[in-house]
């Protein structure tokens, strides 16, 4: 599972032996939440608000980035 990102804190991970939809997971404390890569919802969890909006602003012009890095984990997907 390799962090991609750390955002103040705020850890940006993509695991291998994922599900659909292509996400990643956003780890912040005891908070978690997985995001949809293309259309940077929530799939599960939740983070605090405002580590959610450094999170989400930082991924709107990453999602190739992030959509790569899962292809490259969940080649099978």
């Amino acid at each position: 599972m390799p962090t991609l990102k750390l955002i103040d804190s705020i850890k940006i991970d993509v695991y291998s032996r994922e599900h659909p939809p292509p996400h990643f997971h956003a780890i912040y404390a005891e908070y978690e939440e997985l995001i949809i890569i293309e259309t940077l919802g929530t799939y599960t969890g939740k983070l605090p608000t405002p580590q959610r909006k450094k999170v989400v602003d930082w991924a709107m012009d990453k999602k190739e980035f992030l959509m790569t890095n899962f292809k490259l984990l969940n080649p099978r997907l």
